[in-house]
């Protein structure tokens, strides 16, 4: 269990000293350092990121650093999504969650390493394409259990026109939407399942990842970001591969 504590101050801190990207590390350390059986590992990894993000939303949304017509533009529909997601998981094995994870990473890990891929000219896009880009990005939420930052913080720069300053604040309140509705949909098909959450294992997780998160936070006003991003998405790619291969014999 000290790996698994070690592993959720880690989760933190790669969340605060890059924004984003911690949360898709939840799934791997409850399966492989805590032992959690996949499906309870997606849906308690729901509970812990949606936990994470509310707590570390609240000073941006203090310094006014939430605009709250995105959260409801991209955020309504990605808890449609993300709740839609977690329905469908009823429907494919824990090993296909698993291999989708992977997958996940490995694109998290692309758009991390490229070095100006958020430096863009502001511009407004188009309601409905911020909308349908919420929903999809809160359908592969609720499928692999991943708060998605890495994702929303571009759409929200690319399509919903915003700067970084306020796509960041603004993601951690969508991440914690779209984890609350994917959550609520797991608290009722894991009881099928004979599976029940540990809520003494998401609170530990959440308090050790808040606390790393603010560490993280202070320690990343040092080391340049470019440097943190493409050494996380290295990280990144091999334990995508890593889970790939793992999950390898359930998918065949």
């Amino acid at each position: 269990m000290i790996l698994a504590w070690i592993g959720a101050v880690f989760i933190g801190l790669a969340l605060g000293l890059l924004g984003s990207g911690g949360s898709i590390l939840t799934v791997p350390v409850l399966v492989y350092l805590v032992g959690e059986p996949d499906k309870l590992a997606v849906a308690e990894s729901l509970a812990i990121v949606g936990i994470i993000a509310l707590v570390g939303s609240l000073p941006y949304a203090l310094r006014a650093l939430v605009d709250w017509k995105s959260v409801v533009v991209f955020g309504i529909p990605g808890v449609v999504g993300t709740y839609a997601g977690a329905w469908l998981s009823q429907f494919v094995s824990g090993g296909v969650q698993l291999g989708l994870f992977a997958v996940v990473m490995l694109l998290a890990a692309f758009i991390m390493a490229r070095p100006k891929g958020l430096h863009v000219p502001r511009r407004s896009g188009a309601i409905w394409k911020t909308g349908l880009e919420g929903m999809a990005v809160g359908a592969i939420a609720g499928l692999v259990g991943v708060g998605g930052g890495f994702l929303i913080v571009p759409a929200l720069v690319l399509l919903g026109g915003l700067p970084m300053h306020l796509a960041v604040g603004t993601s951690l309140l969508v991440i914690a939407l779209n984890s609350a509705g994917g959550f609520y949909k797991y608290l009722h098909l894991l009881p099928a399942l004979g599976l029940t959450v540990h809520w003494d294992l998401v609170l530990l997780f959440s308090a050790l990842g808040i606390g790393g998160s603010f560490l993280g936070g202070r320690i990343g006003v040092r080391i340049p970001q470019d440097v943190l991003r493409r050494g996380f998405a290295g990280f990144l790619v091999l334990m995508g591969l890593y889970i790939f291969w793992q999950s390898l014999p359930k998918l065949l």
